[in-house]
């Protein structure tokens, strides 16, 4: 049997920017990628704390060191400058093996979307 288990998250980052005439997607800050073991054009799941909405795009990459998480094209519409929001992407795998997965969590500071 195959299962979805969480394979990733960005607990509590803040949207930085939002840019409604893109092609679509959420631009995220390379070091933040790199931390949750995010790749380009990967499907993830944004949740925004404050506004209660949930949704689907995917992942392109943002400037290196900048902290950056912009949501773009019709996805800006749904959050707000400053919303926070988790990203979260999930993978297929075996129910055995998904019972011994860890998944790449990470918690940065939510102010500056900076490794802590």
């Amino acid at each position: 049997m195959q299962i979805q288990v969480m394979k990733s998250k960005l607990h509590c980052v803040t949207v930085t920017q939002a840019e409604l005439d893109y092609i679509g997607s959420v631009s995220i800050d390379e070091d933040l990628m790199d931390a949750a073991n995010f790749i380009e054009n990967e499907q993830v799941h944004i949740l925004d704390k404050n506004n209660g909405n949930r949704f689907i795009t995917y992942v392109i990459k943002g400037k290196r060191g900048s902290g950056v998480i912009c949501l773009n094209g019709p996805a800006a519409k749904l959050v707000n400058l400053g919303d926070v929001v988790i990203i979260i992407s999930y993978a297929t795998m075996d129910f055995e093996a998904a019972k011994a997965f860890r998944p790449w969590v990470v918690f940065p500071d939510t102010e500056t979307n900076k490794l802590k």
